[in-house]
């Protein structure tokens, strides 16, 4: 090992690069691409929780949406806070 490898570090070959990325590309797709999002209602409840601290919103106040296009994944938010 060179001291130029060494404070440089050693640049990775593309081939294994690209080896890493498709693999987690597969797992992403293996991991349920088409699945739905089972974690959703917990961070609808989550969110209700926490914002109910600062402002008094109700369970129907909060819509939590996932939608999926190509590869992309797109996770919305919807609060109505009511006026004061």
């Amino acid at each position: 090992m060179s001291i130029l490898s060494f404070l440089l570090g050693e640049k990775k070959k593309s081939a294994s690069v690209a080896k890493e990325r498709l693999q987690i590309i597969l797992a992403h797709e293996r991991g349920g691409a088409g699945a739905p999002a089972d974690w959703l209602p917990a961070l609808q409840r989550e969110l209700v929780d926490v914002i109910s601290k600062y402002v008094k919103v109700g369970n129907d106040d909060i819509q939590v949406t996932l939608e999926r296009k190509d590869t992309l994944e797109i996770l919305e938010v919807k609060i109505e806070i009511p006026p004061r």
